[in-house]
C-alpha cells in the first residue's frame, strides 16, 4: 500500500458511522475516476461493498448498520480500505480477498481474475432445476460434469451444489489459479466431488468425458485489451485475453468439445457482447443464446448433437 495521506488518518479521526465513511467513499471513488464491474456497478455500490465487508458485515444490509457507531480499529480499518482503494485502483475485492456469486462468498486474489459470470446465475435459477419446460439438463441425469478455465473454482463449486450426484473436474492452466481454487474446494465441503486438474482446456482430459461442460474462458480481444482500465490491470492477463478478437479460446472449445460429451449432454459458454461474429462464422451451430438479469446474448448453450459428438 502507498503511503497513508493525511486527510485518511483524518477520517480515521473524526468519522463516527458508517455513513460518513461510505459519503466521503463515493465522493472520493468519483472524484479520482474510479471504474467498477467486478461485482460492483457504481461508485456507491462499491463503497457499500467495501464497508460492510471491511467490517465483516451482510453485503446486502447496509440501512441497519449506517448510523452505529465505530470502535476506532474499525475507523481505521474503512480508512485504509478507502485509501487503497483510490491509490491502488485494486477492486475491491481483491483488497478484501472477497468476492460473491449469487450470494456465495468466495477468496479471491491476484492470481484469479475476481469472478462475474453469468453462468453463476443460471446455475443458480430453473434452468437446471429439472422440473421446468425450459430446463435444459435433468440434474438427476448429470452424474459427470466439467467445468472449463475454473479459476477460483467458484463455478465448479456452484456446479456440484446444482448437480448433486455429479463428479466434477475443475480445469486451469494456471497453477495459481488452482491454488485459490483449492483454497475455496477446502471450504465449500465439496471436494471430495472435485477434482482440481492443470492443463491447457482439454489437453489434460483425454478419454474423458462429460453429461454437462460449462466455461467462461477468457474472451477479450486485443484492442479492448490494451484499452482496459488500471483495475482491470490488477487480473491476470491470461484469464482475459484470448487473441485479436476475442474469440479463439472460445473456437478452440468448439472444436473439441464434441470429443468430450456423452451423447445427451451439452456445453455452456459465456463469451462476452461478441455473438454476431460467432454466428456468422459457424452457421450451422444451433445456439441457444440465454439472458440474465444482467446480460442479453452473452451465453449459449449447444447439445452434443448440435456439436457433432462421435462415439
Amino acid at each position: 500500500m502507498t503511503d497513508f495521506l493525511p486527510e485518511y488518518s483524518a477520517m480515521a479521526a473524526e468519522f463516527v458511522t458508517p455513513r460518513d465513511f461510505l459519503r466521503c467513499a463515493v465522493s472520493l471513488f468519483r472524484a479520482h475516476g474510479l471504474v467498477f464491474g467486478h461485482g460492483t456497478t457504481d461508485a456507491l455500490d462499491e463503497a457499500a461493498f467495501l464497508i460492510l465487508e471491511g467490517l465483516s458485515l451482510p453485503i446486502d444490509r447496509l440501512e441497519p448498520f449506517l448510523d452505529a457507531r465505530l470502535l476506532p480499529a474499525e475507523r481505521s480499518r474503512l480508512a485504509e480500505l478507502i485509501h487503497a482503494r483510490v491509490a491502488t485502483r485494486k477492486p475491491a475485492s481483491y483488497l478484501l480477498n472477497k468476492a460473491y456469486v449469487g450470494g456465495v462468498p468466495f477468496y479471491v486474489d491476484e492470481r484469479v481474475i475476481v469472478p462475474r459470470s453469468f453462468i453463476g446465475e443460471l446455475l443458480r435459477t430453473g434452468l437446471f432445476s429439472g422440473d421446468d419446460a425450459s430446463s435444459l439438463i435433468d440434474p438427476a441425469h448429470v452424474s459427470s460434469a466439467l467445468d472449463l478455465c475454473t479459476g477460483s473454482g467458484c463455478l465448479a463449486i456452484l456446479m456440484a451444489q446444482a448437480f448433486p450426484h455429479a463428479m466434477i473436474d475443475a480445469v486451469d492452466l494456471s497453477p495459481g489459479a488452482l491454488e485459490v481454487a483449492r483454497i475455496n474446494l477446502d471450504s465449500s465441503g465439496l471436494a471430495d466431488r472435485i477434482g482440481l486438474v492443470q492443463g491447457d482446456l482439454f489437453a489434460p482430459l483425454t478419454g474423458r468425458r462429460y453429461d454437462l461442460i460449462i466455461t467462461n474462458p477468457p474472451y477479450v480481444g486485443a484492442q479492448v485489451m490494451s484499452e482496459l482500465p488500471p483495475e482491470y490491470a490488477h487480473e491476470p492477463e491470461m484469464a482475459l485475453a484470448s487473441g485479436e478478437d476475442g474469440l479463439d479460446i472460445v473456437r478452440t472449445i468448439l472444436a473439441n468439445a464434441a470429443d468430450h460429451l456423452t451423447p445427451g449432454g451439452g456445453l455452456l459458454c459465456e463469451m462476452g457482447e461478441d455473438r454476431e461474429i460467432l454466428e456468422a462464422e459457424f452457421p450451422d451451430l444451433p445456439f441457444l443464446w440465454l439472458d440474465t438479469e444482467q446480460s442479453s446474448g452473452e451465453v449459449f448453450w449447444l447439445g452434443a448433437k448440435a456439436l457433432g459428438i462421435k462415439l
